[in-house]
This record gives structure tokens, C-alpha cells and sequence, in this order.
């Protein structure tokens, strides 16, 4: 079996509603790009990577003459001609490699007539747990949701989700208003949840001396993890010092170099293992296993996906046998997929693993092309700028704003 052609095509998907983060917003739209291989069998494998557009396909596609002819089968190898560490500095292929490993172990799997996980040594549970995904949310004009701000709105917001998908952990993605907003509303969500776990991240707004004092706020609270409240593995160590909140990042431990750095010098507790931003399925895996060597916990991250990418993230879920807690996903926010069959369904906070060969996901190719229309209609955005306030940027450390609708 051998590639003889790849190909990438650019979509958009809407959300909900757009999604808040503390360095601006996540318009109404996923930007994403589908990785195709082709191999002289015949056989399709399917990956998918964030962002897109001219540039980004042309990356994909401009790999050819380095993969025309590679064994899908052969995935170290791929990982060495694409992502080579000594021409890191030069050529950061680190989500194109994902998103065509992806594909690798798609087409690979299809050949052997086994699933992703196999090729990672089998499954360990055949459902992942999720958590919900809390952000504050600008209004929609076309779906009539978001506008949750309020302790109460993100409660009503949290309490639907739980409903309609049996989530029992929640996540609050912080940093958008002043630390004592996220406390209160945090506060809120373990009094309408006494029973279920908790998070809040700010995504490492805050100056590590703020990071110290939310801790302090909330850490009665039956709290998984506190998850980057300041930058860096120096500023994570100091929080951890002084918080009886286990950490976890997904900014500063991104792959094995820093991962050795935060083992040694005790940083930050819990990793959260992107099937993107480590390098690939096979990497985040691997990363996993030096984890559960050093006692150190685990979960999933996300980073925006639609199915192909959520395939990836549920084989991973279900090949680490020290998957603590449940993971993260976007996907609840996404109005609609272009995998055949719609969007993946939670059942009681869980999705199944995929149980056909390799990633176990087929593209829609009317949807495709939907949603590959619709990114030439609307483009891309600015990942960091929030469109409501034009000209407005984030300074880091968050400032002590007077007033939370400021920001």
C-alpha cells in the first residue's frame, strides 16, 4: 500500500453561538481543515487539522513529494520524514503531521480491518466521558442562543447541557472578566452541581499572584483540576505551591521536552493530551504512557474539533488506561459535522468509540462541500480578536477591571 496523492480542503462550520475566551473570541464558525490520502489500493485515509485556508492547504498538499510512495503502515517513518526534531526549527509540521498521521492510521486501519486504537495496543473502555464545555457566549442573531455573562445564565447554560447530554464534570473557560466573576460563577456551578467535578481555566490570564487568590476562593469546591490559571511551567510551580487544587495545562506541556522539565521540576499535575498540538495520535499517546510511568494524571483536550478530529480524540481516550478524569470537547457547540451520519451522539456524558476500521469516520462529501462553500462565503477570523470590540486587544496578566461588561 502506498500514498499517491493527498489532499486538503478548508471548511466552516457554525457554533451555537460565538465563544469568549480571554484573548478574544471564537466567532460563529470552526475553521478546520480535512486531510485526505490517497493510496493505489484505493483507499481513502482521513485526518483533520485547526484552521485553514490557501496557505494551509497548499502546506498539506506541498508534503506529497516527500510522502508519493510512503506505507501508511510505516507511521514512524512518516513521523521522521515529516516531522524530523532536528529540522524543528525550521520546518514546525507538528499539525500537518498530526492531521496525516491521522489519515496514516485511517488508511492503515481500513487495510488491516482494525480501529486507530488498535494500533496504539487496543481499547481499554469503549466510551469516553466528556465534560461540558462552559464558555460565556455572545448573543446570536441567527439561532437565538448565547448572551450567558451571569452566574445564573452559565448555570441555566450548564444545566441544559447536563440535561440533554448527562455531563457530570463541568468546565468554565474563564478569563474573559475579572478573576472574582469567574469565582462567583464557579462558586455557582458547585452549588447547582454538589456532586459532579469542576474546572475553571482562564487560559493563563492572570498573574500568578491572582491565580493564587481564585485557587484559595474555590478550592472547597469539588474541584478535577485547576487548569492554567497563569503562563508558563516557573509561573505553574509557584501556583501549585501555594493551591490545594491539583493543576493541569494544555499551553505549557506540549510535548516531551517540556514534558521531562515539568516531571522534574514538579510544575503542574495534570496533562492534557491533544491529538493535534502534540504531534499526532500516536504522540499524545506516547505521552500518555510517561505519564502513568511517573504517576501523573491524564485527560484529553480540545481544540475545536468536528468528527475526524473527535475520532482521534476518543481512540486516544480509549487506549490510556490512565485517563483520569473526562475529557474536553468542543463539539457540543458545533451545529452540525460532515461525517456520514451527523454529529456523534453523547449518551449519560459519554461517546462511543468509533467501532469500524481505522479512525471508524467517513466523510460526507455533500457536506463537504456545504461547509467548504460556506468558508468561501464567510472566510476565516482572527482567532484573537473579539468582533464586538474592534480595535480591542488582551493584555496578560488580566488587569482588575471595574466592570465586568467592559470587558
Amino acid at each position: 500500500m502506498k500514498i499517491v496523492d493527498i489532499r486538503a480542503t478548508t471548511v466552516a462550520v457554525p457554533l451555537e453561538a460565538p465563544l469568549r475566551h480571554a484573548s478574544g473570541a471564537h466567532w460563529g464558525r470552526f475553521i478546520r481543515t480535512i486531510v485526505e490520502i490517497e493510496t493505489d489500493e484505493g483507499i481513502i485515509g482521513v485526518g483533520e487539522m485547526g484552521g485553514g485556508g490557501e496557505s494551509a492547504e497548499a502546506a498539506v498538499r506541498g508534503l506529497l513529494p516527500y510522502l508519493k510512495g510512503h506505507d501508511p503502515l510505516q507511521l514512524e517513518q512518516l513521523r521522521w520524514k515529516i516531522m524530523n526534531p532536528t529540522a524543528s526549527l525550521y520546518n514546525n509540521r507538528l499539525q500537518i503531521h498530526a492531521a496525516l498521521e491521522m489519515a496514516s492510521m485511517d488508511a492503515a486501519g481500513k487495510k488491516l480491518g482494525i480501529r486507530a486504537c488498535d494500533l496504539l495496543g487496543g481499547a481499554v473502555r469503549e466510551r469516553v466521558p466528556f465534560a461540558s464545555y462552559l464558555f460565556y457566549r455572545l448573543p446570536d442573531p441567527v439561532t437565538g442562543k448565547g448572551g450567558e455573562t451571569s452566574p445564573d445564565e452559565i448555570v441555566a447554560h450548564a444545566k441544559d447541557l447536563a440535561e440533554r447530554h448527562g455531563f457530570r464534570a463541568h468546565k468554565l473557560k474563564g478569563g474573559v472578566f475579572p478573576p472574582d466573576h469567574d469565582v462567583e460563577v464557579t462558586r455557582a456551578l458547585g452549588a447547582a452541581f454538589p456532586d459532579d467535578g469542576l474546572r475553571l481555566d482562564p487560559n493563563a490570564a492572570w498573574s500568578v499572584e491572582q491565580a493564587i487568590r481564585v485557587g484559595h476562593a474555590i478550592e472547597d469546591l469539588n474541584n478535577d483540576y485547576f487548569e492554567d490559571p497563569t503562563w508558563g511551567l516557573e509561573g505553574m510551580r509557584r501556583v501549585r505551591q501555594f493551591v490545594r487544587i491539583p493543576t493541569a495545562t494544555n499551553t505549557v506541556v506540549v510535548n516531551f521536552e517540556q514534558l521531562a522539565t515539568n516531571i522534574r521540576q514538579e510544575a503542574v499535575d495534570v496533562i492534557l493530551l491533544d491529538t493535534t498540538f502534540w504531534g499526532g495520535l500516536r504522540q499524545a499517546y506516547k505521552a500518555g504512557t510517561v505519564l502513568e510511568t511517573f504517576q501523573y494524571g491524564a485527560s484529553v483536550h480540545s481544540s475545536g474539533e468536528l468528527g475526524i478530529q473527535l475520532a482521534s480524540m476518543l481512540h486516544l481516550g480509549a487506549a490510556l488506561p490512565n485517563l483520569s478524569f473526562a475529557a474536553d470537547a468542543h463539539y457540543h457547540h458545533v451545529v452540525d459535522d460532515i461525517i456520514v451520519g451527523g454529529k456523534m451522539r453523547y449518551e449519560n456524558g459519554a461517546i462511543a468509540v468509533p467501532t469500524g476500521p481505522g479512525l471508524g469516520v467517513e466523510i460526507d462529501r455533500d457536506k463537504l462541500a456545504q461547509y467548504a462553500e460556506y468558508y468561501r462565503e464567510v472566510g476565516g477570523y482572527t482567532y484573537d480578536r473579539d468582533p464586538t470590540r474592534p480595535g480591542w486587544y488582551s493584555v496578560l496578566p488580566e488587569q482588575r477591571w471595574a466592570d465586568p461588561k467592559a470587558r
